[in-house]
């Protein structure tokens, strides 16, 4: 899938993109010019041969800042996504199979989920657990889990209704074996698909919180405070924002680049999927 991925401009630009910025989140704070803490006494000075992007209103490096934070950022969308694939995915699947309680009880807790507004219930549960990244990112993830949850029952559902899978019961398969036998092949795709968008949307989240000051310590970076210090000195350096607010922008839209590929690549493997098989060439257990 990732050869087809790269076959394609739009997956060749999210990649290269993607690369970038998990380079910058291993790199950045190694590559760092200056200590990202330390002030010094060029206060909002414009770019130069020194400061790049010029000084915060504390003398701080604006560019050290962005490339210390880049860390923070990246693997806070990182945990959304896990944390929301796992808490979704799972239930979704094992919903299908282990009886209507189960099923009646999964359904009306992704209901009640996407009911909440999960940003406001972030900042409560920071409020109560501590402010701090795992924390936030932790709830933010099982807020958006029924994404996963709904892909997976879908696609499961589909599955499970096919008569190779009643068959495989019949004979006596046990359930984890037809999930990963039949199942999670089918699954797979759409699971792929979600899961960049969702690392797309872990990224606003973790810039929003970090903009609201709510999951990092001061006066630790983020994309999302250097973002939000910058505003408050608008009339001194109009331009600041543009650099934090690109990188965001740029690394959600490689997310919903990526996503895109995954479904057109999946598409074509499953028309090509059908066609070998509908001219012999694709046995029928591999289906």
């Amino acid at each position: 899938m990732f050869r087809r991925i790269l076959t394609l401009p739009t997956g060749r630009i999210a990649v290269g993109i993607i690369a970038f910025i998990a380079l910058l989140a291993v790199a950045g704070p190694f590559l760092a010019p200056y200590d990202p803490l330390e002030g010094g006494a060029e206060i909002l000075a414009g770019p130069s041969g020194a400061h790049w992007l010029g000084t915060d209103y504390l003398g701080r490096d604006v560019l050290s800042r962005l490339l210390d934070g880049s860390r923070v950022s990246v693997l806070g969308s990182i945990q959304v996504s896990l944390v929301a694939l796992v808490a979704g995915v799972i239930p979704g699947i094992l919903s299908v199979y282990l009886g209507s309680v189960f099923e009646w009880v999964t359904l009306r807790l992704a209901d009640t989920l996407i009911a909440l507004p999960f940003l406001v219930f972030a900042v409560a549960v920071t409020a109560l657990l501590g402010n701090g990244i795992p924390q936030a990112m932790f709830t933010v993830g099982i807020m958006i889990s029924p994404l996963f949850f709904r892909v997976s029952r879908a696609a499961t559902l589909s599955v499970a209704r096919s008569q190779y899978v009643e068959a495989a019961l019949i004979s006596g398969a046990s359930v984890g074996w037809v999930v990963r036998k039949h199942v999670w092949v089918k699954v797979l795709p759409p699971i792929a698909v979600a899961l960049a968008n969702t690392a797309g949307i872990g990224f606003v989240v973790v810039s929003s919180l970090t903009f609201l000051g709510i999951g990092v310590q001061p006066p630790a970076p983020t994309w999302g405070g250097v973002l939000a210090a910058d505003l408050g000195y608008l009339s001194f350096r109009p331009w600041a924002p543009l650099v934090p607010t690109f990188l965001i922008m740029a690394t959600v839209w490689a997310c919903n680049l990526l996503a895109d590929a995954i479904r057109d690549v999946s598409g074509e493997a499953g028309r090509a999927l059908l066609l070998n098989r509908g001219r012999g060439h694709v046995p029928a257990r591999t289906a």
